[in-house]
């Protein structure tokens, strides 16, 4: 009778396979999602860096990189069945319908650079747990490097093949899932960490829904002309995501309506204003514009922008500063904008061009953010320095 119910919940509208969910995530499984981590990741992670494994570790998957490439030979037993499994798509992806969300991503590039980055970026400041975990944890001593990092993920997602053999993000998604473990065992040894263990499932959903939900609800806001099954195929290459993220199967939204339901229930209430939260917009924004122009004279500019797309109470959160004249030239040229691009794109070639140039920013920022060298998401080894 289970495998019946499940197979049921996990069939949703329009053709796609998506992962079984309520929109409430406790009442899902009868589990609550703040009490559950991820118990495949964690113990495997928290014995290779007991066992003094880290260096050693990291310097054999530098090399791990594409999706059907074989892991590299001496990495530890328990290490290599662990990725031998969480490197799987997972039963119900559904690769016609992956190849959709690539068209769409494909057309829509320029919107998701701008939400992914600065409105993502914004947003995880403006939320306690992740601002705190982040500026505790190694990758806060280096937060030039953690968002090279955290741009990758964003970068991979958007690649055509992104679930194809010949593609990155599984490797990335695995890696990253590698690094959450990590956090969850070395920050609560901090002396400046307080809250319990990080990055539960609960924070990973919260995380979640600063993503394609948050985009999903902004190209809505915006106007942007996407059709139903865009719509769906941009869901599951979420769901997907969030599988290989280590997001239980039952916690992921099923539908827009439920992802939309669960955001108010699980990322509303976690929003709030912190120290840690505040450096880290400031940083982040002030990073960003010395990447467009040398000294960062864009800051204003970009402080306009950041509070249009995120609004103005999660801006308050961050602390981004008001700009009196930059804010009324904003909130009339990028509806400017997104018209003439949207009137633009059903043109011949306009399309294949668009995702040129936004495959070079995309690079652009990766290649400003990493300084040139690979970007490589490594296992860390200890917290923020004091």
């Amino acid at each position: 009778m289970e495998g019946i119910s499940r197979r049921k919940m996990l069939i949703m509208g329009s053709g796609a396979l998506g992962a079984l969910s309520m929109a409430t995530p406790a009442q899902a499984s009868g589990s609550d999602p703040r009490w559950i981590w991820d118990p495949e990741a964690d113990p495997v992670v928290a014995s290779i860096l007991d066992r003094g494994q880290v260096p050693e570790v990291n310097r054999l998957l530098r090399t791990w990189t594409r999706n059907d490439q074989p892991l590299p030979a001496g990495l530890p037993a328990d290490l290599r069945a662990f990725i031998d499994k969480a490197r799987e798509l997972p039963s119900w992806a559904n690769q016609s319908t992956l190849d959709r969300a690539a068209d769409f991503v494909e057309t829509k590039g320029t919107y998701l650079i701008l939400l992914y980055g600065l409105g993502g970026g914004m947003l995880s400041c403006a939320i306690p747990n992740e601002a705190r975990a982040v500026y505790y944890s190694k990758g806060g001593a280096d937060l030039k490097d953690r968002a090279a990092k955290t741009g990758k993920l964003g970068y991979d997602i958007q690649e055509r093949n992104a679930f194809q053999p010949d593609g990155h993000l599984l490797v990335t998604a695995v890696k990253t899932r590698l690094v959450h473990a990590a956090v969850r065992h070395l920050l609560p040894q901090s002396p400046y960490w307080k809250q319990g263990i990080p990055i539960s499932q609960n924070d990973m959903l919260v995380t979640w829904h600063t993503l394609p939900t948050y985009v999903m609800r902004k190209l809505t806001e915006w106007r942007v002309r996407v059709t139903p099954a865009e719509s769906a195929a941009f869901l599951h290459v979420w769901q997907v995501t969030a599988h290989m993220l280590g997001i239980r199967d039952e916690f992921i939204p099923a539908t827009w309506e439920a992802a939309n339901a669960q955001s108010k229930q699980v990322l509303d209430p976690a929003m709030g204003r912190t120290r840690e939260g505040v450096d880290l917009a400031d940083r982040i924004l002030d990073i960003s514009a010395k990447g467009i122009t040398p000294g960062g004279s864009t800051r204003p500019l970009l402080n306009a922008l950041a509070r249009y797309v995120v609004g103005d109470r999660a801006a308050d959160m961050a602390a981004i500063p008001r700009e009196v004249v930059w804010e009324p030239l904003i909130r009339t040229g990028v509806p400017a904008w997104i018209a003439l691009r949207e009137n633009l794109t059903p043109l011949p070639l306009v399309p294949k061009i668009a995702w040129t140039l936004d495959e070079a920013i995309r690079k652009y920022i990766l290649f400003y953010l990493s300084g040139g060298e690979q970007i490589s998401i490594e296992i860390p080894d200890a917290n923020r320095p004091s």
